[in-house]
């Protein structure tokens, strides 16, 4: 029997977030690598180059991959000869741990968990309550899969009660499109199959944290049907066109996992959950020795990739840009952005919202007459830094207010992640505006770009308060320009034909 105590539970729970907030996962990175190399879309190419910078700089500086510093999901299999040592709950020893790691000083993690869900939606503050999910088995440790997983690729998951005949294939290729770009691809689809509901979404988040080993397995060729389902489905699902971003190319999936269990015959339950390009997980093992060991990545795994700002980009002054420049703006064009932004999220769309409904001024430093907002919720800065990571978010959470925004408050243009939807379209067309991309997964290379932050407007909210930053050559595409034509549906339709043309041993 093995004595484990609740320090050295809380520690690893801590010790853990912290080395995945920085540390992608050396199979991913190495996935990763391999597609840039592969890829033929100059703006996929760019955008995973950004990301692969992007992690170089966090497993070196120890900051957060993403702003989106994700809600914690456990998977915890604990050995019936286990003792624990200890006056708290199981649960309450690992919200304890996701407390600290959150508040850590060195590496301020954002805090994005809001209660009463709907309701007033109020911050946790320290990112507590983690969704934890526990087995008892046989032996004498603990089995610790923890995962730091993001909003907007939690948002894409799918489920779906098929008939027995149905086609798997056939619903996931009719499936993936419709998930748009916010789930950050280039990254991984974990695929739940049988059991019930509940079971298959279970099933589909815990595929995720297996290892990213698709090219071995073409390589050795399938043992088994979801082998085979898993190859059919990577090929597929790539040839779909959407690529890095959204913007299209070769590579968007990075490995398609899938996990089975017996069901009902009546039922064919199907859940698909994707990871982003900020994938987040580590495996550790408790046996009463003491905390765990999490041996940090070796650099010498990350790929050699140089990016830099600069090389065929149009250099954009935000304090004297006008609606005149941006009309000669084409979708795909790179921009870099310097002057001054306000950012603005949910929450605070929302509040502007109210207060022209109940025919009260904004705030003041809130003028967004002729001005970008960026759709983004920053980290906290540590030490010397202007603002922690500060990558996009997605952006058709926004798409509701888009027309409310474009028409009442002059705004001219806006900065975010991934598509928008027809609604936002239809207003950025109609007010003659311009939606920008970011690269989501680069959050703290986009950091660098700002060189002020200030919050000018509801604090209370948190990472979702308004600020004005002040940047200086910040890289975006545009997305979408003032005549509504948006690259997130050229981009994807000009590879899918491409990929049809392309030899097999090149995609």
């Amino acid at each position: 029997m093995s004595l484990i105590t609740r320090d050295d539970l809380i520690q690893s729970i801590q010790d853990s977030l912290q080395y995945i907030s920085y540390y992608h996962p050396a199979d991913f990175i190495r996935a990763m690598g391999e597609a840039y190399a592969r890829e033929e879309s100059a703006a996929a190419r760019d955008a995973m180059a950004q990301i692969l910078v992007n992690s170089r700089m966090c497993a070196e500086g120890h900051r957060p991959i993403c702003q989106d510093t994700g809600i914690v999901n456990v998977f915890v299999s604990v050995g019936m000869d286990v003792r624990f040592e200890t006056d708290m709950s199981f649960e309450d020893m690992i919200n304890e741990g996701v407390r600290r790691a959150y508040a850590l000083p060195d590496n301020v993690l954002r805090a994005s968990v809001l209660a009463d869900p709907t309701g007033k939606r109020i911050n946790t503050k320290d990112n507590t309550p983690a969704v934890i999910h526990t087995e008892l088995v046989v032996g004498e440790t603990v089995e610790v899969r923890i995962a730091a997983k993001g909003g907007g690729s939690e948002a894409k998951s799918k489920f779906v009660m098929l008939n027995p005949a149905d086609s798997i294939v056939d619903w996931v290729l009719k499936t993936v499109p419709t998930m748009g770009a916010g789930w950050c691809p280039p990254g991984m689809l974990g695929i739940g199959i049988g059991g019930t509901s509940e079971k298959a979404m279970l099933l589909a988040k815990r595929a995720l944290m297996d290892p990213v080993d698709i090219h071995e397995l073409q390589a050795r060729g399938p043992a088994s049907r979801i082998e085979e389902l898993r190859l059919e489905l990577f090929d597929k699902v790539n040839g779909l066109g959407i690529g890095a971003q959204g913007l299209g190319g070769l590579t968007t999936v990075l490995d398609v996992k899938i996990a089975d269990y017996p069901t009902h015959a009546a039922n064919l339950p199907v859940a698909m959950i994707p990871n982003c390009a900020a994938t987040r997980h580590v495996h550790f093992t408790l046996d009463g020795s003491g905390p765990a060991e999490l041996t940090p990545p070796n650099l010498d795994d990350w790929p050699e990739v140089t990016w830099a700002a600069g090389i065929g980009s149009r250099k954009v002054n935000l304090d004297s840009i006008t609606r005149e420049e941006i009309a000669q703006w084409k979708p795909g064009e790179s921009l870099l952005l310097s002057g001054k932004m306000l950012t603005g999220r949910d929450a605070a769309h929302r509040r502007i919202r109210d207060l022209y409904a109940e025919g009260e001024s904004l705030p003041g430093g809130v003028d967004l007459k002729g001005r970008f907002i960026y759709y983004v919720g920053p980290v906290d800065p540590v030490r010397d830094e202007v603002v922690g990571p500060a990558g996009p978010t997605t952006a058709t959470r926004m798409d509701g207010f888009t027309d409310f925004m474009l028409e009442q408050t002059g705004l001219l243009g806006m900065v975010g992640k991934a598509e928008r939807g027809p609604v936002a379209i239809d207003a950025i067309s109609k007010h003659k505006a311009v939606y920008l991309m970011a690269v989501g997964g680069a959050a703290f290379l986009v950091s660098k770009a700002i060189r002020k932050s200030r919050v000018v407007a509801f604090e209370d909210l948190g990472m979702e308060a308004i600020h004005e930053f002040e940047v200086e050559d910040m890289p975006v595409t545009v997305a979408v320009d003032c005549r509504g034509e948006s690259v997130h549906i050229s981009g994807p339709r000009e590879w899918r034909a491409k990929i049809g043309m392309i030899p097999v041993e090149q995609g």
